[in-house]
């Protein structure tokens, strides 16, 4: 039932494993970037060659399953094939060639022995109490199921991925070391049907010899139709060993081992492995002694071959596999392939015009040619005649010219100082570029300098030194135009209610032109006040996609103070009304909570 129970688990995780991974047959190492490292700024430094080293990558943990052939080699035959074991395990790398596993193991192992085992009254080696029914017995042919199981961590050293001839590899061959805690428990075909010892006497009387194979099967198969198949009697355990409810013996253990394994994508691999797992313990078979006088030379070694079916967990997109399906020279070979590659500098200029022939477009320009920065004959006028031979290399474009380059007609000089004047004239240019002396009105409604904005943190109105600047120069042009009106236009962004955020939008045009008046001492009636609160976002569509700084910043562009030149329709709005009865609302995902102001926003 065990058996069928973990093959069915193996199945669905495999099954799982194909479907959620997506790139199955990818082999190829992904490139890593920045955000894929431990330190993106060193990464990024070192990309650009400012450092030695690259980042460590960011790589991910496997997870694995386990299941395969269990059996021990001890003083009992084992059955072969007949024993069973399954586990998984959790590894993570620690570099290119080293990483730590933890594995966790049950198994079942199953004996059978051709050679008669006799009591200790008889000279053998059932010495133990649990045999002392068999005193007077002919002996007893050893047959035992043992249920084991261990929890270890191992150290795993792979040299696979370190490869000088090519980019990756998808094998992998690696070595196992590592230490834990086993528990197991033996239980014995000891009694038959009748609960009464097994009389093997016909066994004994058909005179097979136990070190011939071919005798050595006829005796165990007859074992096997005398014996009731029932494993009812459990088997000595070691004495002062620490045990858990005094039911299970919990012993040190090491385990040994080596295995190779096979990438089937980036994001899935198998391993064919075989471990040793050594304990200082001879009852695993539930034999120890060999006779009535000495034990066995051996202590019970159990052995599990098996396949490994493991996923590499989280986004690989942002995480690179494991560092041991990496190659460590990759990064190295990469930079020495792009030097090959760079073109050697070569300063031959062949036709002396200046510019070297690797980056000279006309390798061969006449000589005594004035060339541009590409290396080509200039031809200033475009008249088709290079400069070098053009007795008029300036001529003014569209005219004819003959075959030195002199233009054969003359234009039209260019407008007159009363032509440029009417010009400023018509599009209400001030007076300081015209020429009456009259001092003209610089608002005429038609013309719009580009004037600044500041911008204002959130739920803020004060003005931020980054922005003093942006002021001032604002204030420098109103002094040299008197004439100038501006009107400063506050927004805000759309959150919070409209009351609040048009209280908030007029405070900050409000502080910006208290600013300048204190500052600069522009009078106040050269300003139109406004204000619009929420209704004209710079960021017409906040993208609910964006998170942190990146949201923050669409919001902070909308918190802001526009300047403009006046217009018509412009005019100083006032005040909103009285606030102290507004409150404000906002909502987390358990509760409703009302805020009455904020003195930072005029609240």
């Amino acid at each position: 039932m065990i058996n069928r129970i973990s093959l069915l688990v193996f199945l669905l995780f495999a099954g799982y494993v194909m479907y959620a991974q997506g790139e199955f047959g990818y082999f190829g190492p992904r490139a890593i970037t920045d955000e894929m490292t431990e330190d993106p700024d060193q990464h990024k430094k070192w990309r650009k060659g400012f450092l030695k080293y690259p980042a460590r990558p960011k790589d991910a943990w496997e997870l694995g399953l386990h299941g395969g052939h269990f059996f021990i080699d001890g003083d009992s035959d084992t059955r072969i094939p007949g024993g069973f074991g399954v586990g998984f395990h959790l590894r993570k790398s620690l570099f290119y060639s080293f990483s730590i596993r933890t594995d966790f193991f049950y198994g079942q192992a199953y004996h059978v022995d051709a050679q008669v085992w006799k009591h200790s009254e008889q000279g053998g080696g059932l010495v133990e109490p649990v045999f002392n029914r068999y005193e007077n017995m002919p002996g007893w042919f050893p047959r035992t199921k043992t249920q084991y199981a261990y929890g270890a961590v191992q150290g795993i050293l792979n040299i696979g991925n370190i490869l000088f001839h090519k980019e990756s590899n998808i094998w992998n061959w690696y070595l196992v070391l590592g230490g834990g805690f086993d528990t197991h428990k033996v239980m014995m075909d000891l009694y038959g049907s009748n609960d009464n010892p097994y009389d093997i006497s016909s066994i004994v009387n058909m005179g097979l010899d136990h070190n011939i194979r071919s005798e050595r099967i006829m005796i165990k198969k007859e074992v096997d139709n005398q014996y009731d198949g029932v494993y009812e009697t459990e088997g000595t355990k070691l004495d002062g060993i620490y045990r858990i409810n005094d039911n299970y013996n919990i012993h040190l253990m090491f385990t040994g081992g080596t295995g190779i394994s096979r990438k089937l994508s980036k994001r899935v691999n198998v391993s064919l492995e075989h471990l040793v797992l050594f304990s200082d313990n001879d009852y695993l078979d539930g034999i120890k002694y060999r006779s009535a006088y000495d034990q066995t030379n051996n202590r019970d070694m159990p052995h599990y071959t098996n396949m490994r079916l493991s996923i590499n967990l989280g986004n690989l997109n942002k995480r690179s596999e494991p560092l041991y399906w990496l190659n460590p020279l990759d990064g190295a070979f990469n930079d020495i392939s792009e030097l090959k590659q760079r073109p050697v500098l070569d300063l031959t200029d062949t036709d002396g015009d200046g510019v070297i022939d690797m980056m000279d477009m006309e390798p061969n320009s006449p000589v005594a040619s004035v060339v541009d920065h590409r290396g080509v004959t200039m031809d200033s006028d475009s008249d088709g005649i290079p400069d070098f031979q053009d007795a008029e290399p300036f001529s003014a474009p569209g005219l004819e010219v003959d075959e030195t380059g002199k233009a054969t007609t003359i234009k039209e000089c260019c407008i007159t100082k009363e032509d440029v004047e009417a010009m400023f004239e018509s599009r209400g240019i001030p007076d300081s570029v015209s020429t009456a002396g009259k001092k003209r009105s610089f608002y005429s409604g038609q013309v719009d300098w580009f004037l600044p904005m500041i911008h204002f943190d959130l739920d803020k109105y004060q003005i931020k030194p980054a922005y003093y600047g942006h002021l001032k120069h604002v204030a420098e042009i109103m002094e040299k135009y008197p004439d100038l009106c501006v009107t400063a236009y506050g927004h805000t962004d759309v959150r919070n209610s409209n009351d609040y955020n048009n209280l908030l939008a007029y405070n900050r045009a409000k502080e910006a032109i208290d600013f300048m008046v204190k500052n600069y001492g522009i009078p106040r009636e050269r300003f139109n006040l406004m204000f619009g609160g929420e209704e004209m976002p710079l960021v017409k569509e906040i993208d609910p996609g964006k998170k942190g700084k990146e949201l923050e910043m669409q919001h902070y562009m909308n918190r802001r103070v526009e300047f403009r030149t006046c217009k018509d329709s412009d005019s100083n709005m006032e005040a909103p009304p009285s606030v102290s009865k507004w409150t404000k609302s906002y909502s987390s995902s358990n509760t409703k909570t009302k805020v009455k102001g904020d003195k930072n926003a005029g609240f």
